[in-house]
């Protein structure tokens, strides 16, 4: 039976880093770049773009992908959860992952999609960040996946009001 461990308050420095990378550097100098390379305005409209396709896009594409090939990172790092029980359940969210990803980085070139992502993959954030919330065991990995989730759902939420 999997089971819950201790709180592990030890952070996994790769995936802080490879979230806070692909949530907030990216996005930056993406938008920075395209600013000064084409002149596209420095509008949130703009950055958006950015950000949906490196914190949602990348973000979730390469997280679908981890989880599909290695359910127990996130079994254990994220959810504290030891046991094999949950793998088959973690590789169909790594499923998911890959499907909202790909909508976020062909939205990228087909802007009409933006929307839609924004739509979707801001309930996916803002769900997972509340369930974050309630849960009553959570380490630092656990809490960081919350904050950034809750952030990205407000992002997308304030990009989706603006476009419709």
């Amino acid at each position: 039976m999997a089971t819950t461990k201790g709180i592990d308050d030890k952070p996994n420095k790769f995936y802080i880093v490879s979230v806070s990378i692909l949530t907030f550097i990216v996005p930056t100098i993406g938008f920075i770049t395209a600013h000064l390379i084409t002149g596209s305005s420095l509008s949130f409209t703009s950055f958006c773009k950015w950000f949906i396709f490196s914190a949602v896009g990348l973000r979730l594409f390469f997280a679908g992908i981890k989880q599909v090939k290695n359910p127990e990172f996130t079994a254990k790092q994220i959810f504290q959860i030891n046991g094999p029980e949950s793998y088959p359940i973690l590789r169909e969210l790594g499923f998911a992952n890959i499907c909202f990803g790909l909508v976020a980085l062909v939205s990228f070139f087909k802007p009409d999609w933006r929307i839609v992502s924004a739509f979707a993959s801001g309930l996916y954030y803002g769900i997972a960040g509340i369930q974050h919330i309630f849960k009553k065991s959570s380490g630092i990995n656990e809490k960081f996946a919350m904050w950034t989730d809750l952030l990205i759902f407000a992002l997308l939420l304030i990009y989706f009001i603006m476009a419709i």
